[in-house]
C-alpha cells in the first residue's frame, strides 16, 4: 500500500506563493501518473494538475494554468507543486494522488477521481485577501 505524505500549505496573502511536496512511502516504478486536487468549503472536489512519471505530460486545469506548475524527482519519489500568484479563490485542501501503471486512459483521464489508486490525507491553503 502506498502512502502519500504531503506538505507546505499554510496562509499566504493573496498574490504570493507556496510550494506543496508529496512523497510517496514506496518506490514509484509502477507510477503511471501523481498529481493534485483539491476541495473548498461547500464545494466539490476538482481536479488541479497531473504529471506522467515519464515526464512527458503535464495537464492543468485551466483556473491554475501559467501560475501553477507541477514537477517531480523520480529520486526522492516526490512531486512539487509550485504555486504562484495565489488568489483567494485557490483556498482549499489539496490533495495528493497517484495513479498505477496498467489499464487504457482515454479522454480526460486526469480529471477523474476514480482514476487515481492513492490519496495522500491533504494540506491546508489558505489565501487571504
Amino acid at each position: 500500500q502506498v502512502q502519500l505524505v504531503e506538505s507546505g500549505g499554510g496562509l499566504v496573502q493573496a498574490g504570493g506563493s507556496l510550494r506543496l511536496s508529496c512523497t510517496a512511502s514506496e518506490g514509484t516504478s509502477r507510477t503511471y501518473a501523481m498529481g493534485w486536487f483539491r476541495q473548498a468549503p461547500g464545494k466539490e472536489r476538482e481536479f488541479v494538475v497531473a504529471i506522467t512519471w515519464s515526464g512527458v505530460y503535464a495537464y492543468y486545469a485551466d483556473s491554475v494554468k501559467g501560475r501553477f506548475t507541477i514537477s517531480k524527482d523520480t529520486v526522492k519519489n516526490t512531486v512539487y507543486l509550485q504555486m504562484n500568484v495565489l488568489r483567494p479563490e485557490d483556498t482549499a485542501l489539496y490533495y495528493c494522488v497517484a495513479d498505477r501503471a496498467g489499464g487504457v486512459r482515454s479522454g480526460r483521464w486526469y480529471e477523474r477521481e476514480l482514476e487515481y489508486d492513492y490519496w495522500g490525507q491533504g494540506t491546508q491553503v489558505t489565501v487571504s485577501s
